[in-house]
């Protein structure tokens, strides 16, 4: 370390500009060397600058435009679709408009059905409602003695079970009529089976009516408002008109009921006669069947919505106590026996 406690002239060996590492550029294009330049010596001037030649960067070549196509004014233009032709996109925009159609017609439907509801709710049921069943002419003399609406008054969960036991009666009373058919074919063949025909005739006068008010309307009331009263008048009447409806399919003589026996003597005599029969016994016991199958559905509903024997007799009470009719009697009765007292 001794060489370096002094300054060295500029002839001694230990110059730094005379190292190897910057000697071996001395000469090349690529760097601005000083070619072995002595800053100490004051008579020569440092070489020009030159730099490095730049590489030339050619530009790279624009991609090829398409020729532009110029649409005529009567080519049809198409918006969305590349891979469609006209004729099926103005198809599918037409079934997209029917189906939006149908969407909002059924919201309709279902936005009226609410309204009525709301209207039905803010009635109460207190309210007097105006009579739609049956549904008569307004010329007829007789006016509708009910007020039914199935959609309006009873729950969602209860609507197909009520309009399957409404179906039901109606089929019932039809097949009543498909007998007194039956039977006046019958009375045509045979002039002694005149009981049958006149029975016939009473049963449809008789369980039509009654049908309607002693299985159907209890029905009816028992899942409009919860009524365990109406449940039980139902089950009860339900499981008469079912065992009624096997006593029609049997078809007991004299019973006006054009049942299998019935039908099978008649066959003997006119076979026309017969087949109209058979069709009537084997409605009835169709009906026999499906009366059966609803009593079972209704009874498993029944036990869902928490009815019980004890609301009923509660119900029972209550309707009787709040009967007018039934008021006014006592009232006439406890009048009468202090009137007789004295």
């Amino acid at each position: 370390m001794s060489q370096y406690t002094h300054f060295p002239e500029p002839g001694d060996d230990s110059n730094p500009f005379t190292d190897p590492a910057v000697t071996q550029h001395s000469g090349t294009s690529g760097y601005a060397t000083l070619d072995l330049y002595n800053p100490f010596n004051t008579t020569e001037h440092p070489p020009p600058y030159q730099p490095a030649p730049s590489p030339t960067v050619q530009p790279a070549p624009a991609p090829a435009q398409p020729p532009h196509k110029k649409s005529s004014p009567t080519e049809p233009r198409n918006y969305g679709s590349y891979n469609k032709q006209p004729g099926e996109v103005t198809g599918m925009a037409r079934a997209d408009l029917q189906k939006q159609q149908e969407e909002l017609e059924r919201r309709a439907a279902e936005l009226e059905r609410r309204e009525r509801e709301l209207d039905s709710a803010g009635l109460g049921r207190s309210a007097t409602r105006q009579n739609n069943w049956p549904p008569l002419p307004s010329f007829c003399p007789v006016q509708p003695c009910f007020y039914q609406d199935i959609d309006v008054e009873i729950s969602g969960t209860f609507q197909r079970t009520v309009k399957a036991v409404y179906y039901y009666w109606i089929v019932y009373s039809a097949v009543l009529l498909l007998n007194v058919l039956s039977c006046i074919s019958q009375f045509c063949v045979d002039q002694s089976t005149g009981v049958d025909l006149g029975m016939a005739i009473l049963w449809v006068l008789l369980f039509t009516p009654c049908s309607f008010l002693c299985w159907y309307r209890p029905a009816y009331k028992a899942f409009r408002s919860d009524s365990s009263f109406n449940f039980f008048l139902f089950f009860f009447v339900s499981f008469c008109q079912v065992s009624l409806c096997v006593l029609m399919a049997i078809g007991i003589p004299k019973w006006g009921f054009s049942g299998w026996i019935a039908a099978l003597a008649v066959m003997k005599t006119s076979r026309g006669v017969g087949v109209l029969m058979l069709l009537t016994a084997s409605l009835f016991t169709a009906e026999a069947v499906l009366g059966t199958l609803l009593l079972k559905k209704v009874h498993s509903l029944y036990r869902q919505t928490g009815a019980s024997f004890q609301k009923a007799q509660q119900e029972l009470s209550a309707g009787v106590l709040s009967n007018k009719a039934v008021q006014q009697a006592a009232a006439g009765a406890v009048q009468g026996a202090f009137t007789g007292g004295k």
